[in-house]
Parts: structure tokens; sequence; C-alpha cells
């Protein structure tokens, strides 16, 4: 070969290989949006730390997770339809047309980060879709049956949509929690712990630990779910000493349809609250009425506690430096109970609700003094059935068995036997949150399995959860941190 082949040759192959490298380049070259992010698995939860810009972040997320996201969908669509009869595309007009012009802009990047997150590892779902998830609680719950109350009484309810009414859908009866300070814990600084109870198909899902840290607000950490900006159950802390729970405020009924989504809300409370009042106020501000809850907020740089009551006409805070609050889906201002809520009976010491009211009050009254994160997560553990007056796991144990309850929980929805209850539980300190730390145990807090496959075999009446309900076995109580690793 002469040298002039030879060099024509050698050019050629130097092409070839360029033109591999170039092809490869994105493989090799991942996006850089997910240079500060990563995830890992432990003690049955998920860990994801997201960093940067909204859209960042929301990348990172959608990318990290595509495949929780892709399940849990499956999971909120199908509660969603069964539960209102209305299809999917319902809440995805519902959150275009009405919640996503109430959306602060920096969510919306995040929202539509998370969008294009999964997109980009196949998964199909777009904007709406991962909108309606997160707004899947207040709109199935809070919007429906504020919708066919008014259609009916304005005479346009369309023909081709069940009527509902008098069997939509109740505010949802989620958690139980407290939050102690001052002479009732063991160093006297805050304690707070909280376990969440939802359907078990939601709750096998509800183990993600997110580590956000944002361009502009404070650190975060919180539990979550899959797609969801949000904590929603809701437990967190962030790095100006904010700490937070909350349960559901069972029957509450109202909604605005010009008030922002309070899956927005809580997200940017926690961002950017630096004490209990702005935390308040954000919550408060453009309220509408989703996802109605009683707030536990302890600021851990002064030791206070309060209790923000959270309704639409009625939102009083109590507010404590020595003492503690216990919540479990009851209200308590008398005026929210008349005028925002379907005549919960304050005084049925058989509904799960105040049983659990009873519990909690019973425990701190013995603990007065001694409570700590490792008793906490003792009371989150708890089978006693106040009402019936022994040890038994049911609707009425702070740790929560509605599968084995005959007569579920009218009061928030559940028929005999529901697949719901205590589904995880997490505990802080002030010491634990001033270095961005908690214990969560994922499962029933008590450590008891769930197995979906005898429950079916028992109860096929649920048979239409059988695509979402999977086991939901408990793991360890495992300490998380901001910028954990593996």
């Amino acid at each position: 070969m002469s040298r002039s082949s030879l060099r024509v040759s050698a050019i050629l192959c130097l092409g070839f290989v360029a033109a591999a490298v170039f092809a490869q380049s994105p493989a090799t070259h991942p996006d850089h949006r997910l240079d500060r992010s990563y995830r890992f698995d432990r003690g049955g939860w998920i860990y994801v730390h997201l960093q940067g810009s909204p859209a960042d972040i929301g990348y990172q997320h959608g990318y990290l997770l595509a495949a929780e996201i892709e399940d849990n969908y499956k999971v909120l669509k199908l509660e969603a339809e069964h539960s209102t009869k209305r299809d999917w595309a319902f809440f995805r007009d519902a959150s275009r047309t009405m919640l996503w012009p109430h959306i602060d802009s920096e969510y919306q990047e995040e929202l539509k980060g998370i969008a294009q997150g999964v997109a980009a590892k196949g998964v199909n779902l777009d904007l709406w879709d991962i909108v309606a998830m997160n707004a899947q609680i207040e709109l199935t719950e809070y919007y429906v049956p504020w919708l066919d109350k008014n259609e009916h009484a304005n005479g346009t309810h369309p023909a081709n949509v069940p009527d509902l009414t008098g069997h939509e859908p109740k505010a949802p009866g989620n958690c139980s929690a407290f939050i102690a300070t001052g002479s009732y814990t063991k160093g006297g600084k805050i304690v707070i712990a909280h376990n969440n109870w939802s359907s078990y198909a939601d709750g096998s899902r509800w183990v993600m630990v997110f580590d956000i840290q944002p361009d502009h607000g404070h650190r975060i950490l919180m539990d979550g779910s899959p797609a969801l900006i949000t904590s929603e159950d809701d437990f967190g802390i962030n790095d100006a000493g904010i700490m937070i729970a909350e349960t559901t405020i069972s029957q509450f009924v109202g909604w605005d349809p010009k008030g922002k989504p309070e899956f927005a809300r809580s997200r940017k409370a926690l961002q950017y609250a630096d004490s209990i009042d702005n935390y308040a106020a954000t919550m408060i501000e453009a309220n509408n009425g989703g996802y109605a809850n009683d707030w536990l907020i302890g600021d851990r740089k002064t030791g206070e506690i309060a209790y923000l009551e959270l309704g639409l006409k009625h939102s009083p805070m109590w507010r404590k430096k020595d003492g503690y609050f216990v919540s479990s889906n009851f209200a308590r201002d008398p005026g929210l109970i008349k005028d925002e809520t379907e005549s919960f009976d304050i005084h049925d010491l058989g509904s799960s609700p105040n049983a659990r009211r009873v519990r909690w009050e019973q425990l701190m009254r013995e603990s007065k003094g001694k409570i700590d994160v490792p008793m906490a997560e003792q009371f989150l553990a708890d089978h006693e059935d106040s009402f019936l007056k022994e040890k038994k796991a049911d609707q009425r144990s702070l740790c929560g068995h509605a599968d084995v309850a005959r007569e579920g929980i009218p009061v928030f929805d559940w028929p005999p036997f529901y697949p719901g209850g205590a589904v995880q539980g997490k505990a802080t300190d002030s010491d634990m949150a001033e270095k961005m730390s908690f214990a969560g145990r994922a499962g029933h807090p008590c450590g008891e399995d769930f197995l979906a496959k005898p429950f079916l075999e028992a109860h096929p009446e649920y048979s239409w959860q059988e695509p979402i309900l999977r086991d939901m076995k408990a793991g360890p109580w495992t300490t998380f941190t901001s910028n954990d690793a593996k």
C-alpha cells in the first residue's frame, strides 16, 4: 500500500473513531443536571438527595425515581377513579385549569422538571399527570365533594357523572402525632413524632426520604412519596430549626377554587419559614381548604411549640414553651367543628380519632419528664385500644391496623376491613434536628408485616386493589441525615 493510501486509511479510521466517540457521548457524559443528586436504599426507605434550581431539583427527582413515579401513578389513578367515579382526565383538567394558575412559578418549574425527568427515562407521563398526582388527596376528598354539592345546588350536575351526593369521599383520617417540650421531655427540648395513616397501597410507596438543598430558601429533610414535591403526610425539618408534623381534620368540608393548592403551600412553608409565625402565615395565605390539617410546629431555636388548626373560616393557633400537643384527626376549635365539619362528635370515644386522642393524653401524663426519641418510637408502635381498654392492634390503636376492623372507620369513610392504617413512622428531637436528622421506620411502626395475597383471599371485596396492593414489610428504625451516604 502506498504512503498516500495509508494516510487516507488512517484518516478514515480516525473519523470512524471520532464518530463512535460522538455517538457514545450521551452515555459517557450524562446530563449535568444530575451531577449533584443521588439515591440509595436503606432500611426499607429510598433516600434521595436533590440540589440546585427548581428545574434541576425537579429533573433530578423525576429521573432518579422514574420507575417509582410510574408505579405510584398507577396507585393514585386507580384510587382516585374508584372513589370518585370520575376518570383521570377530570383530575388532569382540574390540575391544569384550576390549580396551575395558583402555583408559585418556583414550584411550576419544579413540577415541569419532574415531568421532563421521567420522560428522559422513557416513562409516558406528562406535566398534568404530575400535578394531578401532587393534588390527588385534595382533589378527590375536598374538591370533588364540594363540586358535587355545588353542581346539585345549581342544577348543573353532568348527566354522565354518577350521583354521589351523600356518598362522596370524605376528608381522610391520616396520621397520629405529638410534639412536646420543656418539662415533658427528657432533655427539656422539643421531641416530635408522627406515623402516617393511609391505604396500604399508598403506604407501601410512601417510603421516600427527600434531602433537598435548594438554591433559595432552607435545606429540607422530609419523608415523602414519588413525584410529590411536599411530604404530604407531613413530617419534616429545615435548617432554620423548624420541625413539623400534621394530622388531617376528620369530616372537614370546604373548598376555595381560587386558593393555592395545599401541596404547594406546605412545600413553601417548610422551605422558607424560619419561625412558627412564618410557617403558619404561609399555610394560611390563599388557603384553598384542600387537605385541611392540624399542624404541629416546633422551633428548636426557642423551644416553643404550636398547634395550628387550619380551616377556611377558622384557623386558631395555640402555643406553648412548656407542655405538649397531641393530634389524631380530631378537631379542637368549637367554631371550626360547627362551621367546617360534618358534625364531628368529640364525645364519641369509640371513634378512631377520639380513642387515639385519649391514648395520647394517657401517654403524655404517664411519661412527663421522660419523653425522648426512643420513647416516641414506642408510642408510634402502641396497640392500646383506649375504648375497649385492652391491647389490640386495630382502628383505635396509635399504630393503626384497620384491616382487622369489622366496624371500619366510618368517620373517614373506611369500610369494614379496609386495607389501611399506620404505614410508617418518624421521630426526631431538637438535637437531631440541629444536625438535620430524623429516625424513620418503613411499614407498621410496631414491626408487623402486611401480606397482600392472604388479605385479598380473605377479603375479595377489595379485589379492585389487586393491581396495586402489595406486601408492606416493616423495616428497622433507621436514622437519616442531610448529605447522608450509603
